[in-house]
Parts: C-alpha cells; structure tokens; sequence
C-alpha cells in the first residue's frame, strides 16, 4: 500500500498544506494509523479512501494547531484553504461517518456501485480523491457542465439511499 500511494497523497497534502515537510509528516501518520486500523483487525474495504479521509482530518487537525498557535481563535482567515468534501453533501456522506453504521455503509456502498460507471468516477474523484470540478474534468476528459451533472446524480443517489436507510434525513436544497 504504501508504494503504490504515497507519491500522490504526498502530493496532495502538500496542495493542502503548502509545505512539503508538513506533508511528508502527514502521510507518514495517515499510513501509520491506517496500518494500525488494520493491524486490529479492523476491516478495511478500501485502503486507499479510508487513507485520504485520515490524511483530511490530520490537515483540518494542522490546520487548527496553527491557528491556535497563531493566537486566532478560530475564525477563518483567508490563508485557510476551503475544504472541497464542505462544498457537497452532509457530513453523513463522509466514509468515516457511514463506517460507523456497518448496515448504513453496506447499503452506501452499493448505491455507489450501482451508479453509471462515469458517474461513479466522477463521485470518487470528487469525494475520495478531493479533486475539484475543473481537475475531475480534465482527468476524465469531459467538461465541467458535465461534472457536476454527474455529481448531481450520484449525490441524488446518495441521498436516496440515505433516506431509505435512515428515513428521517431532511435533504439540503
């Protein structure tokens, strides 16, 4: 695991962070805590999203060090980069939040591979991998119109199955 992903997290944590150091810590204690998840018996489906969502959370954690650090008390400042899984979707969406419903993950995750294997790429490019709508446009060769069409059907989706699942989720418009 860590050969074939650790150029590209590393990549994309030094994007969130600005600092190439910061970053290469970063992924060194993403891996070392899903290694640990595993190492307990911890089932782990994806290796590669579960390390993305942690590497996420240690930039917010980063991110808030800093601040406190700074003497800022929490506010958002405009150095403080937006964080892209904020744009779409409730925190429900989020892989560690449906992990903690085993049923809720299991139906998420078909509902996900049910969708339209573009739409699909899109979504995880989106959500798992963090990229932008310009990026996931370009790295699939299609326009951004065409991206967020997409997004709006897989969200669509999520939300359906979320509401099956649940039933008293009230839907964002």
């Amino acid at each position: 695991m860590f050969e074939r992903y650790y150029r590209e997290l590393l990549s994309f944590l030094s994007r969130k962070v600005s600092d190439r150091a910061t970053a290469a810590d970063l992924a060194q204690e993403s891996y070392a805590r899903v290694y640990e998840a595993q190492r307990t018996g911890s089932v782990v489906r994806d290796p590669r999203a579960l390390l993305y969502r942690t590497a996420r959370n240690l930039v917010t954690d980063h991110h808030r060090r800093t601040s406190v650090r700074a003497g800022n008390d929490g506010a958002a400042t405009h150095e403080e980069p937006r964080e892209l899984d904020d744009v779409m979707g409730p925190e429900t969406f989020e892989p560690d939040t449906i992990l903690s419903s085993g049923q809720g993950l299991a139906a998420m995750v078909e509902t996900i591979d049910r969708l339209p294997p573009r739409c699909r790429e899109a979504f995880v490019l989106f959500k798992f991998d963090g990229l932008s709508y310009a990026e996931v446009a370009a790295r699939m060769g299609i326009s951004v119109r065409t991206v967020e069409m997409q997004l709006r059907i897989a969200m669509d989706a999520c939300w359906a199955c979320l509401e099956r699942t649940n039933g008293d989720e009230e839907r964002p418009r």
